[in-house]
C-alpha cells in the first residue's frame, strides 16, 4: 500500500509521461514488436530477442579514458558505398529512445495522434538527416530499448543509433562510434527524502537498479567485486530501458538508480519526489553508433558533428535541457580540439 501511494505521489508530478513509464515496465517494452505512428514516417520497436553478445574483440590499446579520441577523421566524401545505399533508399533509419524526457519523446501534454518524436537527440538525426540527404524529414527511426541498441546496428535493422550511448572500449568491438556529441557521467537517482548521498558508504545494503548492458551495470558489477562502497548493495536483476527502473523507484522496488547524469535529471525533473545524489563518479561521452563496416558513413557523421558543435548543438541544448541539466552547458560539450585516427 506504501509504495502504490508513493508511485500515486509520483505520478502527480509526473502527468502523461508517468503513465507511459508505467505502460512500459509493465509491458517489458523489449517485447513490444507492433508499429507506432511516428515522426515522418513510422516509429517501430526493437525485435523481441536479446543481443547476441559475441563481439569483436576491442583494440587492446584502447582505452576508455580515451575512447572517444578513437573516432574516424571527418569527411564530406558521399561517395562511400553505406551512403550510396542510404541515397538510394531515399531516408536515414535511425534507433532512437521515444521514452526519454528531453531527449527522445512524445510531450504527453500534445494530444494529437500523429505527435512527432522531440528532443535532444531527435534535433541531432534531424540535422543529419538534413547534411547528408538534404532534407531534415528524411528519416524513419526506429524505437530501440537500451540493450537492443548494438544488436539492431549489428543486423542492420537502422544505419545509426542516436540514443544517449557512450562511447566505450567494449562496444567499440561491436559498432562503430563517431566523435562525441555530449559529455556525462554516472551518477545516483533516489528519492529525496533517502538518507543516500551519493556513490559512496551510504549505499550500504542499499538495492541498486540500472539497465541491461548499460555502462552503470559494468561499473557496479567491477566495484561490487574489487569491494567498492557498493560492495554489500543489491543490485538488481538488469532492465531493459532505463526508464523501468525510474518506475521500480517509484514503486519502492529499488532504493536507487545508476545512470547517466544526463539522462538522471531528465528523470528527476519528471518525478518532484526524486533527486540527483552526489556528484557524477566517471567522465562519459555519447557517440552516435554505426555498423563495423560503415567507415564512409562514420566520416561523414563525423563532420556533420563539426558542423553541429559549431552550429545548433547551444540551441538544442538551451530548448531541451538547460532547464533540467545542472551546470553550464560548457560542462555538457565535448573537450575540444577532438582527435581522431585515419
Amino acid at each position: 500500500m506504501n509504495a502504490m501511494r508513493r508511485l500515486r505521489a509520483g505520478l502527480r508530478g509526473w502527468g502523461g509521461v508517468g503513465a507511459m513509464a508505467v505502460l512500459c515496465a509493465l509491458t517489458l517494452v523489449f517485447a513490444l514488436v507492433l508499429p507506432v505512428k511516428g515522426t515522418r514516417g513510422d516509429v517501430t520497436t526493437g525485435g523481441p530477442g536479446v543481443a547476441r553478445g559475441v563481439q569483436a574483440r576491442a583494440d587492446e590499446k584502447c582505452d576508455d579514458a580515451t575512447s572517444q579520441d578513437q573516432s574516424l577523421r571527418p569527411s564530406r566524401d558521399m561517395s562511400g558505398r553505406t551512403i550510396a545505399e542510404i541515397e538510394k533508399r531515399g531516408y536515414l533509419r535511425i534507433g532512437v529512445d521515444q521514452n526519454s524526457f528531453r531527449w527522445g519523446y512524445r510531450d504527453p501534454n500534445n494530444t494529437d495522434a500523429d505527435a512527432e518524436l522531440e528532443g535532444f537527440d531527435i534535433d541531432l538525426a534531424h540535422r543529419i538527416a538534413e547534411e547528408i540527404l538534404g532534407d531534415r524529414t528524411k528519416v524513419r527511426f526506429r524505437a530501440v530499448p537500451t540493450n537492443q541498441r548494438v544488436h539492431a546496428i549489428q543486423e542492420k535493422q537502422v544505419d545509426m543509433v542516436v540514443r544517449t550511448m557512450t562511447i566505450n572500449c567494449e562496444r567499440m568491438g561491436s559498432v562503430a562510434f563517431s566523435q562525441p556529441y555530449f559529455r556525462t557521467g554516472q551518477q545516483l537517482l533516489a528519492p529525496k527524502s533517502s538518507t543516500i548521498k551519493g556513490y559512496d558508504k551510504t549505499l550500504a545494503g542499499k538495492k541498486i537498479c540500472t539497465a541491461a548492458t548499460s555502462t552503470a551495470l559494468k561499473r557496479l558489477k567491477a566495484d561490487k567485486e574489487k569491494g567498492s562502497p557498493v560492495s554489500s548493495a543489491v543490485i538488481y536483476p538488469p532492465v531493459p530501458n532505463q526508464l523501468d527502473c525510474l518506475v521500480r523507484l517509484q514503486l519502492g522496488e529499488v532504493d536507487a538508480v545508476v545512470t547517466d547524469g544526463a539522462l538522471a535529471a531528465s528523470q528527476a525533473a519528471q518525478d518532484p519526489t526524486v533527486a540527483l545524489k552526489g556528484a557524477p563518479f566517471t567522465t562519459e561521452y555519447y557517440g552516435v553508433a554505426m555498423n563495423l563496416d560503415a567507415e564512409d558513413l562514420v566520416r561523414r557523421v563525423n563532420q556533420v558533428l563539426v558542423d553541429y558543435l559549431k552550429d545548433g548543438w547551444q540551441e538544442s541544448y538551451t530548448k531541451w535541457l538547460s532547464a533540467t541539466m545542472p551546470g553550464t552547458p560548457a560542462d555538457s560539450r565535448p573537450r575540444s580540439p577532438q582527435q581522431y585516427r585515419d
